[in-house]
């Protein structure tokens, strides 16, 4: 399965920030692309929610 389930029901943090550093790891798996896509068939919103939730990106949420 491309979108890891089992590990977006099990997040325990701040959703709305899971959401937004997902979003922006989109638009930049869009721009500069990744090995990683290749082999979810293109799949660029999938792909960046589980390299968000694995930790494979890491996220910070700046402070206004």
């Amino acid at each position: 399965m491309i979108i890891p389930l089992d590990e977006l029901i099990g997040f325990t943090g701040n959703r709305y920030e899971l959401t937004c550093a997902a979003i922006k790891r989109a638009i930049q798996l869009n721009l500069t692309g990744d090995a990683e896509l290749e082999a979810n068939n293109g799949k660029i919103v999938p792909t960046a929610i589980r390299q968000v939730l694995t930790g494979k990106v890491k996220y910070k949420i700046a402070e206004e």
